[in-house]
C-alpha cells in the first residue's frame, strides 16, 4: 500500500516561500503588515502546496476564532431577520463565521448569562434589541471581547441605532400638519417587548405636540400587543370612546398600525377620512397595505454593527464607546390625510382625498 500522504503545514509554505512561520500566519490572516511582495510569494507557496488554514488551527496561532456572535430575543421578526441579512455579507468577505444565540424565553436568557458561551466561540458579539439588566450587562463587559449593541444605545459601549426620538418626532408632526390634534400614540408591549426604543418614541411623539402648543394627553396614551387583531380592537374601542376621540393614530409598529387600519374599516370608520393611521419600520408589510409610516433600515444596521465589529476586533484603534446613530424618514401613503372638516350637506373641497 502506498504511504499516507502528509499534510501540508505552515512550516512547509514558509520554507517553499523562504520566509518564517509567523510571517505566513500573518499573510494568511491577512494583516497589512505583510508587504505586497512577501503577500503574493506566500499566497503562491500555499496555492502549491494545496495548504488550507484550519479555523481550529488558526485559533491557536492568533487567539481568534473565526467567528461573530449574535443574540437575538427572536429569529421569527421582521426586524431581526433584516438585521441578520444585513450583517452577514461584511463578515462572508472579511471571512468570518456568524453564530446566532436565540434567548426566546427566560430559561435561555438564564442559561445564556450564567455560561457565556459565547466567550469561547466569538471573537465578538453583537447584542440585538434586548433589555439588559445591570448584572448581565456587567457580565458582558467581562467577556474580554468587544461588544456592541444593535438597535439600542448604550452609554460608553459601542452601539448602532436609529434616532427614535427624531424619527417619532417627524411623524408626529407630519400628522399635525395635516391638521390633526388629537393624536394618540400606541405602544407596543408583549413579552419580548423591548423599551428602549419605545421610550424614546413616545418622547418625540411628545415633544412634536409640545413645540405645536397641543396639551399631552394621557388618555391618548395606549398600549398593544403587537400582531393581533383583538389587541387592536380593544385599543380602538378605549380610544373611540373618549369624548373627544382621536383624529389619528400614530402606532409605534407597522403590524400594530395594520391591525388598527383593518378593525377601523371593519367598523365602517373610514381610513383616511376620518382617523389617520401611521406606523413605524417600513417593512414589506406597511408597502403592501400602503400603510404611512416611518422608515428605518435594519438590514442597515446590521451591515454597519458588522462593519464595526471587525474594526474593533481587528484593530486596536478602534474607538470602544463609539455609537453610529441612523436617520429614520417619513413615508406618507394612503393611511395618512388632512382632518376631516365639518361641511355642509353636499358640499365638496379640501385637498384631493382628504374626504369622500
Amino acid at each position: 500500500m502506498p504511504p499516507a500522504q502528509r499534510h501540508p503545514t505552515m512550516a512547509d509554505v514558509a520554507e517553499r516561500a523562504g520566509v518564517s512561520t509567523s510571517t505566513v500566519s500573518r499573510t494568511l490572516r491577512g494583516l497589512s503588515t505583510v508587504s505586497p511582495e512577501v503577500r503574493a510569494r506566500v499566497e503562491a507557496a500555499a496555492r502549491e502546496l494545496n495548504f488550507a488554514v484550519s479555523r481550529q488551527a488558526a485559533s491557536l496561532v492568533t487567539g481568534r476564532t473565526g467567528t461573530i456572535a449574535v443574540l437575538v430575543p427572536t429569529l421569527d421578526a421582521w426586524f431581526t431577520g433584516s438585521v441578520l441579512s444585513g450583517l452577514a455579507p461584511p463578515l462572508r468577505a472579511a471571512g468570518r463565521q456568524l453564530s446566532v444565540y436565540e434567548i426566546p424565553d427566560l430559561a435561555a436568557r438564564t442559561s445564556f448569562f450564567q455560561h457565556l458561551p459565547a466567550r469561547r466561540n466569538a471573537d465578538a458579539l453583537l447584542v440585538c434589541s434586548f433589555d439588559l439588566t445591570d448584572e448581565e450587562t456587567a457580565r458582558l463587559d467581562g467577556l474580554g471581547m468587544p461588544v456592541i449593541y444593535v438597535s439600542q444605545h448604550v452609554d460608553g459601549r459601542p452601539s448602532v441605532y436609529v434616532d427614535d426620538v427624531a424619527g417619532a418626532l417627524h411623524g408626529t408632526r407630519h400628522l399635525l400638519n395635516l391638521g390633526h390634534r388629537r393624536i394618540a400614540f400606541v405602544q407596543t408591549v408583549g413579552e419580548r417587548g423591548f423599551s428602549f426604543s419605545s421610550e424614546a418614541r413616545l418622547l418625540g411623539y411628545q415633544q412634536a405636540l409640545t413645540e405645536a402648543g397641543v396639551p399631552l394627553d394621557d388618555d391618548l396614551v395606549v398600549s398593544a400587543r403587537a400582531g393581533g387583531k383583538r389587541a387592536a380592537a380593544e385599543v380602538l374601542g378605549t380610544l373611540m370612546s373618549l369624548r373627544e376621540p382621536p383624529t389619528a393614530v400614530f402606532a409605534e409598529q407597522d403590524e400594530v398600525a395594520v391591525a388598527l387600519v383593518w378593525n377601523l374599516r371593519r367598523t365602517r370608520i373610514a381610513v383616511p377620512e376620518r382617523v389617520s393611521v401611521l406606523g413605524f419600520d417600513d417593512q414589506p408589510l406597511a408597502d403592501w397595505f400602503d400603510l404611512s409610516t416611518v422608515a428605518q433600515s435594519p438590514s442597515e444596521m446590521g451591515r454597519l454593527a458588522g462593519e464595526l465589529a471587525l474594526e474593533l476586533v481587528d484593530g486596536p484603534e478602534g474607538e470602544p464607546g463609539r455609537h453610529v446613530v441612523l436617520p429614520t424618514h417619513v413615508i406618507p401613503r394612503a393611511t395618512t390625510a388632512p382632518v376631516a372638516r365639518e361641511r355642509g350637506e353636499g358640499e365638496r373641497g379640501g385637498e384631493p382625498g382628504a374626504g369622500g
